[in-house]
């Protein structure tokens, strides 16, 4: 098939498509190289990637005119969307970073999958959504009406947005709720990444909410394979009756399924870099959830797949691809 996956350079969207171009399928990759965090790693991960099934374009998500351009020139069948501006904190001190990428750019890809008409559009949400949720394991039919970070809230409004250009246009489209996802070639923001710098450069790690904190940590290859076997599964317009019809819209949590405590994980790490952390005990910040939990129950129903990757095993190979790509 031919597919379009947007933030292609990103942690994500480069697995994605080393997973779709090793299946034969032809790849278009667009990403804007922003300087977020260091513009050679996501250089990198292209390189990573290069494979005679995939193209690159560099380009804005926003960019109204070529985007509407691209799709009339390759008329992608599958449209996965993994770019988006990431990170809880740092949407506290640019806000409009946030709006620009996560909802004017998503905005024009709808727009564009509208006049295009491919056969399924899948775009990246986040377990943040469930906000202030206090019943785990959070189920997809929970509600999320309280986000408590400015990244959460543009990522419920793609899922709004979705929904009703969904409701309108018969787009089959699926949104899907991701569970602290890491791996080789993960962002250098992310506490996994973080805290393995720092160890290995005799640092002291930060730990907040005194460690008393939960998170469904989800290993990127699992998370990968749920996405593959949802491709050829777009969503149907459901009739309940004479004028009773649900959109052809679905949504999924992608997560493990086992929340594991953050002194835990930072234990693990220790075991495997063979180096004890200096700890800096914080208090909790501001737009961060004290536990996530996915309910998953729906893709496995879905797909018969659900993550399973052990915390053990997929830090095990985080440290691994870290000491080789960095040379330590």
């Amino acid at each position: 098939m031919t597919i379009l996956v947007t933030g292609c350079a990103g942690f994500i969207g480069a697995h994605l498509v080393k997973r779709l171009t090793t299946a034969g399928h032809t790849v278009t990759g667009i990403d804007n190289i922003n300087d977020y965090y260091d513009p050679a790693l996501k250089q990198a991960r292209l390189k990573w990637i290069t494979h005679p099934a995939f193209t690159f374009k560099k380009m804005n998500l926003e960019d109204k005119q070529t985007m509407g351009e691209l799709f009339k020139q390759l008329k992608p069948r599958i449209v996965i969307n993994m770019a988006a501006q990431a990170g809880v904190r740092y949407s506290l001190e640019a806000p409009h970073t946030y709006i620009q990428s996560n909802i004017d750019g998503f905005t024009t890809l709808l727009e564009c999958c509208r006049n295009n008409k491919p056969e399924h559009l899948i775009f990246a949400s986040t377990s943040s959504v469930y906000g202030a949720n206090k019943q785990v394991p959070f189920s997809t039919d929970d509600r999320t009406d309280n986000p408590i970070s400015l990244y959460a809230a543009t990522k419920k409004a793609n899922e709004l947005l979705a929904w009703t250009y969904s409701h309108l246009y018969g787009i089959p489209s699926t949104g899907l709720r991701f569970f602290t996802v890491y791996g080789p070639w993960g962002r250098p923001d992310m506490a996994l990444f973080t805290f393995t710098k720092r160890i290995l450069n005799n640092e002291p790690i930060d730990v907040y909410n005194y460690g008393n904190m939960k998170r469904d940590f989800t290993y990127v290859d699992d998370l990968v394979e749920s996405i593959f076997r949802l491709i050829p599964l777009p969503p149907a317009r459901e009739v309940q009756g004479t004028s009773d019809e649900s959109p052809p819209f679905s949504l999924y949590n992608i997560g493990n399924n086992s929340p594991v405590n953050l002194l835990e994980m930072i234990t693990i790490l220790e075991k495997k870099l063979g180096k004890k952390a200096a700890r800096r005990s914080l208090p909790l910040q501001p737009g961060d959830m004290v536990e996530t939990y996915a309910d998953v129950t729906p893709l496995l129903k879905r797909t018969g797949f659900k993550p399973s990757v052990s915390l053990e095993e997929g830090v095990s190979h985080f440290v691994d691809w870290y000491r080789a790509f960095y040379s330590i």
